[in-house]
């Protein structure tokens, strides 16, 4: 298509899938800080008054899950009625079990290692069949889709004038949507952008549209891609007081989309939040991530998709996959071979490389897991341009 929109959405920290997200991440980080080892698969639903916590997790940790659950609602900020849900004071409901023994066969002792294969990274096996896809695009510093930085950028704004007071009328939970032009593969403009917000009873709308113009949308958006076609909509329906697991039930796992890519790449279906690194859903979206942003930063495409399959119990890949979308300077067959020789993408392997047994994922709970470069991931560095460079240029 010569000329098209494409829209990708955020949430903020306080919607209610987020709040089950962050509640997982956390209890697998307070689990982690004692046993990296340990295995846990934690899921989390909310509602009004409740926050129900379930899975399994086998580990050695000594942990308080109901203070760890209480502790994660009020950082986001629901620690008051007036918020609609109170940390302090709403219902903790545990419901966790061990991590299935004949899963655990697979995990301990991979397929590789049972037939003589002596080597450390083949220790492991996948936790889990699937496929997990990674992507990276020259559209931004960070080489992700400008739609989808976009929409994080504004909802970690919304966020940020939240918890500072800048407005102090605003409440947790709260989305974010930006469509962005195209001309022959190239950003022209924004199209449309969407901020709704959680906010008090008290603020007339004016001066809510006002505020998240001035303070949220005008900061983030570049002002080279806003025209007067720009359609900008702020708290459209003109209400929004009732929000978070008061207004919506929530769970972890509903929001990969704005997890990943914000649509613009495929999707393996599988969540993150709440999964240690042997479930290959997360370990191995980060490392398909990884590789596709070496290959880009490498200037070896514009723009590059990878999707990387597992077997249960196997731990070498079943599949990898390199797509560029016709923008390689080499042919896609050719780069797929280099990246089965540069990176090891066996699950023990990817664990060591991206260090990926450390308490890290509370953070990585909202506004994205791909492109933050802030936080200091180590999926997100391109250390490895250098050797694609050499093997394929």
């Amino acid at each position: 298509m010569a000329k098209f929109l494409f829209t990708s959405e955020s949430v903020t920290e306080g919607h209610p899938d987020k709040v089950c997200d962050r509640v997982s991440d956390s209890i697998l980080d307070e689990i982690l800080k004692q046993d990296p080892l340990a295995r846990v698969a934690c899921e989390t639903f909310c509602t009004t008054g409740v926050i129900t916590v379930m899975g399994e997790i086998t580990t050695t940790a000594q942990i308080d899950i109901t203070n760890t659950v209480r502790q994660a609602v009020c950082e986001i900020g629901y620690n008051c009625a007036e918020a609609g849900f109170d940390g302090n004071t709403c219902a903790v409901l545990t419901a966790l079990d061990k991590q299935s023994a004949d899963i655990a066969l697979g995990v301990d002792k991979s397929a590789e290692l049972k037939s003589g294969e002596e080597d450390e990274f083949n220790l492991n096996g996948a936790g889990d069949q699937g496929m997990m896809f990674g992507y990276a695009c020259n559209e931004t510093p960070e080489l992700m889709p400008l739609s989808v930085s976009l929409s994080h950028k504004l909802a970690k704004r919304l966020t940020y004038v939240r918890k500072e007071g800048i407005l102090n009328y605003l409440k947790p939970d709260g989305k974010t949507q930006v469509t962005v032009e195209y001309n022959n593969g190239t950003v022209t403009r924004i199209d449309a952008i969407v901020v709704s917000s959680q906010h008090s009873s008290s603020v007339d709308l004016e001066t809510l549209r006002e505020g998240i113009l001035k303070e949220v949308i005008l900061p983030i958006i570049p002002a080279n891609l806003i025209d007067d076609n720009t359609k900008i909509y702020i708290n459209p329906t003109g209400r929004f007081v009732i929000g978070g697991p008061q207004g919506d039930t929530g769970l972890t796992g509903r929001k990969i989309i704005v997890d990943t890519y914000g649509g613009v790449a495929r999707h393996g279906g599988g969540a993150f939040s709440g999964k240690d690194a042997t479930k290959v859903d997360r370990s191995a979206a980060y490392a398909a991530r990884y590789v596709a942003k070496n290959i880009v930063a490498a200037k070896i495409a514009e723009k590059c998709e990878i999707q990387l399959a597992y077997a249960i119990g196997v731990a070498k890949p079943v599949s990898v996959m390199v797509d560029t979308f016709g923008t390689g300077i080499v042919p896609d067959e050719k780069i797929a071979e280099a990246v089965n020789k540069i990176f090891d993408l066996r699950p023990a392997a990817i664990i060591k490389n991206l260090d990926l047994r450390k308490p890290i994922y509370k953070e990585l709970s909202s506004y994205g897991h791909m492109g933050r470069e802030e936080l200091g991931v180590l999926w997100e560095k391109t250390d490895k341009t250098e050797q694609l460079k050499e093997y394929l240029l």
